[in-house]
């Protein structure tokens, strides 16, 4: 399975994994070795969390080696879009219902954070936007109902 991601989501994930495997592996290593000094394994609450600690890093590096493999980067600043919302662009949307504007960059599953405006392609939004043009407009289906946008702008930044 391809993991569609930006530039940045890559860039992201592969700062991760530097930081997984040179600082905090190193770090639960030492812990680990610090609470055996300490005697009885089988009450040593500083080593049974060290351990999960370190289980949850190994996981963490095998789940992002994995997914970078299977990367597929989508480099948004080299496509030749027209306007048209794509995977990697920035919309920026007209609520039809309270005139507010909102921005959102479609990204990877990796990457999504609405608090910073990043929302997955896989989200509904997403998928109401993608192909469409700046000036159309948009329908989401929503738990309160259709939710009525105008796109704005589009940007491949």
């Amino acid at each position: 399975m391809k993991y569609p991601m930006t530039v940045g989501g890559e860039k992201s994930l592969r700062d991760e994994l530097v930081d997984l495997k040179t600082v905090q592996r190193p770090e639960v290593i030492q812990a680990i070795a610090e609470a055996r000094e300490h005697g009885d394994l089988k009450e040593n609450a500083e080593y049974h969390a060290a351990r999960e600690q370190q289980g949850f890093i190994e996981g963490r590096i095998k789940d992002i080696e994995g997914k970078l493999s299977n990367a597929q980067v989508i480099d948004v600043t080299s496509l030749a879009a027209n306007g048209k919302v794509v995977f990697g662009s920035t919309v920026t949307l007209l609520d039809l219902d309270t005139d507010k504007e909102i921005v959102y960059q479609i990204v990877g599953d990796d990457e999504a954070d609405l608090k910073s405006g990043k929302i997955s392609f896989g989200s509904p939004v997403a998928k109401a936007l993608i192909g469409k043009l700046e000036g159309d407009d948009v329908g989401v289906d929503t738990p309160g109902g259709v939710k009525e946008y105008e796109i704005v702008k589009v940007l491949y930044v």
